[in-house]
Parts: C-alpha cells; structure tokens; sequence
C-alpha cells in the first residue's frame, strides 16, 4: 500500500483555506489502496506530524498534543519525515516515528507553497508531486506572467498592465497614466495570490491608489485589469497530462458580480444548505461551452500542468475571457466532476495516477553528462 503525503498549510495567507482542502482530501481518498498521512507546514515554515492533524477540530481549538515537529529528507525517491533532532527520545521520553512517503499530495494554495516553491523540492528529487512542475506552478501563480502565455497561445484576455512596487514608489505619475489609459473601472490584483485576496475594485483614481496600497501589502508585483461589467463567470476544470486531457462541466457561481471576495468563498454560508453558491451545469449556451472548454484545455497546455487544474472565465455575452487557472484549485475542484460520474475519490485516485506517470517521464532524462570536465580544464581555469 503506497503511502501518500498530503500536504496543507505554509507560510502563505491562504493557510486556513489550504487546510480544508487537505482535509477533503483525506476524507475521501481510497484508504483501500493508499494510506494518507497529513504533513502540516505551519505559519512559521516548520512540518508536522500527528494523528492530530487529521482531525480539522483540532485545528480549530489549536490544540494538537501529539504532532511532533519532522525535518524532510529523501532517499531513493521517497520522501522521509525524520523527528526533529531536539526531540528527546529513548528509554524516558517518547517514541516518534520516522515516516517513508511515496508520493506527495501538496493540497495547498498561495506563494510559498502552490508558486512551484514546494515543488521544486520534490522535483530535484525525484519524489513523485501531484499537480504539476516548477514551471506550470510558478507560471500558473504568478498572473503577469501567466497572461504573457495565454497572449502567446492566442487566448482571449482582458486589457491589463502591470508594475513593480519599486518602479510604483519611483514613477508613481507614470505608472498612473498608464493605467488610466485602459479606462474605469478597473480590477486590481497582486500578482502572485489566490483566493480573492488583495482584490480590489476601482471606479476613479482615489480607489484606485487606494486598491493599489493594499495589492502592494500582498505582494512586490501588481496587476491591473479592465473590469468587464456586466458579466458573469464561468469556469470548468481539465484533468490529465499533456495531451490526455478531460474537460469537467462548466459552472456558473451564483451572485458573482466583479470577484468573489475571500468572504465570499469561504466565510458567508448560506444557512440553506439548499441555496447552491453555484449553478452546474452553467446556463449558457452549446456553442458558447464547447469554445470555454476548447479554450480551457488549451489553457492548461500551455504552462504544462498535469493533475487537475481549474480554469476562470470572464463572459460578458458576446466575448469570452480566460481569466487565470487554478492550478491546485480549492477541493481540486471536484464538484465539477461529480456531474460526469467522477466521484471525490475517483479524482484524488487519478492526480496520484497523473503524479505517477509525470514522475516516470522524469526519470526518462537524463540528468548526468559524464565528461570528466574538471580533469580537462587548466590550472588558470582555461579548457585544455
């Protein structure tokens, strides 16, 4: 039975929300052919483990007496969760347990963990990651560059400009002119978050300094968009890895004006559990669902994702926008799976799958070039 690593938390604002989908995750994996263990990366950038941390109440109380701080290494492909050498062990103290995983899980969200920062852990070596690479998760993060390859791949997008806070603190007028030019209202984003967070949305220049401070609070680089009014969203999700691809059912979120607030999507639940926050499938037309979902795997090729990853669009009844991918979306989206009879626990089975075969073409280059280099150069450091 393979061990799976399902990793939540980190240094990341959208810590709490990284938590419940790791939860979900472990709720509903196959325990008939997997065993799940939690790793929790806490605030502070420590990991933990403990059948505490399985346990989401615990979460709420803080209260975790037996999780115990591990250290990660790796050997042969696996991760192993070493306890933390300052733990005292032996005949006095307590026994802690040294953990093998075979494939990780990252149920995260955010900088320092979904931008491709924990991945590249794994990556280098050679440890089985669902959900993608370095690169489809940095470029999946970070909106600026994202769009950049969306324009290349001849995807629709919205009218946007960007900024460093640096060059914001130098050439404040400039910079402001230039983002007028695309014209009120505008959307202002930091570039590098999820969950709605540091979202803003400006209707004159005092809003828009105003949207800009608090972007700026998130994250050294902001993006600024033209606000399509009068539209709706739709998004859908795509599975698989390179060109094996599934697209999901599209979904329309009820209410969505500009943005869902992070309030919005995690905070303000109905007390009618019968009053859906989305509406599956989305009430829009076939033409218009088979250019999304065209338009949504072509979104996923195109930054190399593998897993499940959803896609945002922007539909103001004429023109369709790709808005950003998910590339670990929140409870990796399975709600839009359930639809096409793909249960939670069909889809957790097949990112591991996907996790499996990517790790696989990995493995088929080659990463050693032996020239006996240092041998053939100089003593001054010229080639001979």
């Amino acid at each position: 039975m393979k061990r799976i690593g399902i990793i939540i938390g980190g240094k990341t604002v959208e810590h709490e929300v990284s938590i419940i989908t790791g939860l979900q995750v472990l709720d509903n994996i196959d325990k008939t052919i997997y065993e799940p263990r939690i790793i929790y990366i806490q605030k502070d950038g420590k990991w933990y483990v403990g059948n505490c941390l399985h346990d989401i109440n615990n979460y709420k109380s803080k209260k975790f007496e037996d999780a115990y701080e591990v250290l990660p290494g790796f050997k042969d492909g696996k991760l192993i969760l070493y306890p933390h050498p300052d733990l005292k062990q032996g005949f006095f103290g307590k026994k802690y347990n040294t953990y093998s995983i075979d494939i990780v899980f990252p149920a995260v969200h955010g900088t320092n963990v979904e931008d491709g920062a924990l991945h590249g852990i794994f990556q280098m070596n050679g440890v089985p990651c669902a959900f993608g690479s370095v690169l489809s998760s940095s470029v999946g993060m970070d909106k600026v560059i994202m769009k950049k390859v969306f324009e290349s791949n001849n995807l629709p997008i919205v009218g946007y400009t960007w900024f460093y806070r640096s060059g914001f603190e130098k050439n404040k007028q400039e910079i402001m002119e230039e983002i007028e030019k695309i014209g009120y209202p505008l959307i202002v984003k930091p570039a590098n978050l999820g969950s709605s967070v540091g979202i803003s949305k400006a209707n004159n220049q005092e809003e828009l300094m105003f949207s800009i401070e608090v972007a700026l609070n998130y994250d050294r680089k902001v993006i600024v968009e033209k606000c399509i009014e009068n539209v709706r969203e739709i998004n859908c999700a795509v599975m698989g890895y390179e060109n094996d691809l599934t697209v999901s059912l599209c979904e329309e979120p009820v209410g969505w004006k500009e943005f869902l607030t992070y309030e919005d999507k995690y905070v303000n639940k109905k007390k009618d559990a019968s009053e859906s926050k989305r509406r599956i499938p989305a009430d829009i037309d076939i033409e218009v669902e088979e250019k999304i979902k065209l338009y949504a795997k072509e979104a996923f090729k195109s930054i190399d994702c593998c897993g499940d990853a959803r896609i945002d669009f922007l539909f103001d009844g004429n023109n369709i926008f790709v808005n950003e991918i998910n590339t670990i979306p929140g409870s990796i989206a399975f709600y839009l799976w359930e639809g096409l009879g793909i249960s939670f626990t069909d889809l957790v089975t097949k990112i591991i799958e996907f996790a499996e075969i990517q790790q696989e073409q990995q493995k088929s280059n080659i990463v050693s070039y032996d020239v006996d280099l240092l041998n053939r150069m100089g003593s001054g450091g010229k080639h001979k």
